[in-house]
């Protein structure tokens, strides 16, 4: 069955666009214009993965995002207008997986959702993990499941989190940089390194994980080497 992916753009002839170029490559797709409209797609429909657009009339993409990451880790990709670095960190923040700058090439928004969802097939598939629960400190991670729980307490990640994550405990002890986790997690060439959406998703584990920036118990910065979870 082909994966089903939401897109929620109110400029319909950039919506109509992208449709046909995952239609032409085996999606199935839903397309919409609002926020309210796309919260009912995403209940009814379960898709696999969402393309946001952040300005939307009315509700805003941001807030689709936020609501989506109340019950879902799929992947979601949000679409942002040029040079609104803001809007690419908060929508980070608030759990997207990616982000585009507008105007786009199509076939690169293409390659990113075969990729986000490479990546969470991965880490939902049983048969391509060497082991099936991860245990470092409280932290314990099951890549069966893509659950995570510190001390008992479950944490919700999205793909990217529970990626950052796992790669830190797979090297506990051992100081990973930005760049690296960047590569390994995006190792498609299209990506352009940028440091900070690491830093931002960093901040946002710590954050569910209820850690301090200024004295971080389980995810320690070695100022100009990167991170480090020890166990």
């Amino acid at each position: 069955m082909s994966e089903k992916i939401l897109i929620v753009d109110d400029e319909r002839e950039i919506a109509d666009l992208v449709e046909l170029y995952l239609v032409n490559e085996g999606f199935q797709v839903w397309k919409c214009y609002s926020g309210q409209e796309a919260l009912q797609i995403t209940e009814r429909e379960r898709p696999d993965l969402a393309i946001l657009d952040v300005m939307l009339p009315g509700m805003s993409g941001m807030e689709i995002c936020r609501r989506i990451r109340e019950k879902y880790t799929y992947p979601v990709i949000m679409l942002t207008a040029k040079g609104e670095e803001t809007d690419k960190i908060t929508g980070l923040t608030l759990g997207a997986d990616d982000y585009m700058t507008k105007p786009f090439l199509p076939l690169e928004l293409v390659a990113r959702v075969k990729a986000q969802l490479r990546r969470y097939k991965r880490y939902n598939t049983s048969e391509e993990w060497e082991k099936g629960v991860m245990e470092v400190g409280g932290l314990t991670l099951n890549e069966k499941t893509h659950q995570c729980t510190l001390n008992d307490r479950p944490l919700n990640l999205t793909p990217t989190e529970f990626s950052i994550l796992r790669i830190l405990c797979a090297r506990k002890n051992q100081v990973v940089s930005a760049e690296e986790l960047f590569h390994l997690i995006w190792a498609d060439e299209y990506y352009t390194k940028n440091n900070n959406t690491i830093t931002v998703h960093i901040r946002h584990l710590r954050e569910k994980m209820g850690d301090s920036f200024e004295h971080p118990k389980y995810i320690k910065t070695v100022w100009g080497c990167g991170y480090k979870i020890e166990g």
